[in-house]
């Protein structure tokens, strides 16, 4: 059966937050997990990670874990220092996940999350192709040895030139080639790219590790255009049994809002009571397409 969760930053504005709170939270609103960036574990002592994991133990609550790769940690660059502390900086992140006894690291971990400063033609991304394949290998190491799964996202082309398709994500998994690689597939991004949402789904079809849900334009799943029909039928198809995060981006203002690119309020006076009452809408409305659909 899928654990359903939502991504903490559906609430706050800031990259960092309080772990505990949003523990709560979710459990209150009827989420199986939460998941929230993973870059600032390291800032935390293994004990401290201990003690969110246990908190979330207790309360039945499933920890995930995302990132959008800062291009100083740039893992297919051309500049080998940048691509070698991008190496430890990612296998120190899958360290800490292990420590938190978490199973999965996805997102923009194959290159530095955003457009280059340079033109990209054929020739330059097949070299960042190999650059990143390179560095990943050297990660995936880590990452078998500790029993994290790495996932790479497939992300539109406004947030990295490297992979925007399911077909580019298989086809650098395969490259990788580690039992530790995954493919992580998103409904928002695969709107901007995908002829067909749904053939995406199933061209990945076993291989795919991760699923987030968001509307076009990064509303609450149900509010916007998506078809949900043929991205639940899919789901269906390829029998996916496991977690579906969902990732509305709802509110402008501070760093995420501006890393996102949200330069208007999605939802009008995102209080946090209408945020929770967003929160609960779209948990019922996934448990409604799961049921329709019989997954």
């Amino acid at each position: 059966m899928n654990k359903l969760g939502i991504f903490v930053n559906f609430w706050e504005k800031s990259w960092t937050i309080n772990y505990k709170y949003y523990i709560d939270k979710v459990q209150k609103l009827g989420y199986d997990i939460l998941e929230f960036q993973a870059q600032p574990l390291l800032e935390m002592s293994d004990e401290e990670c201990r003690s969110i994991k246990k908190y979330a133990d207790e309360r039945g609550i499933k920890l995930s874990y995302s990132l959008g790769l800062n291009p100083k940690y740039d893992v297919a660059n051309p500049d080998k220092a940048v691509r070698d502390g991008g190496i430890k900086y990612l296998s120190n992140i899958v360290r800490k996940i292990a420590v938190m006894e978490g199973e999965l690291f996805s997102g923009v971990t194959y290159a530095g999350w955003g457009v280059p400063n340079y033109f990209v033609d054929e020739k330059e991304k097949e070299a960042l192709f190999a650059r990143s394949v390179d560095s990943m290998q050297q990660v995936m190491k880590v990452a078998e040895k500790e029993g994290v799964t790495v996932c790479c996202e497939a992300v539109n082309r406004f947030e990295s030139p490297l992979i925007n398709t399911a077909a580019e994500a298989i086809a650098y998994a395969d490259a990788v080639n580690s039992k530790n690689i995954g493919i992580h597939l998103d409904t928002y991004h695969m709107n901007i790219e995908e002829n067909s949402i749904g053939d995406a789904i199933r061209l990945v079809g076993k291989r795919l590790r991760h699923f987030h849900t968001g509307e076009n334009n990064r509303n609450v799943p149900g509010r916007g255009h998506l078809d949900w029909d043929e991205i639940f039928q899919a789901l269906k198809d390829i029998d996916y049994k496991r977690d579906i995060v969902s990732e509305p981006f709802l509110q402008m203002g501070d760093e995420v809002g501006y890393d996102i690119r949200v330069w208007r309020p999605i939802l009008e006076n995102p209080t946090e009571e209408r945020l929770d009452s967003e929160a609960k809408y779209l948990l019922d409305f996934t448990k409604g397409m799961l049921k329709k659909y019989d997954i």
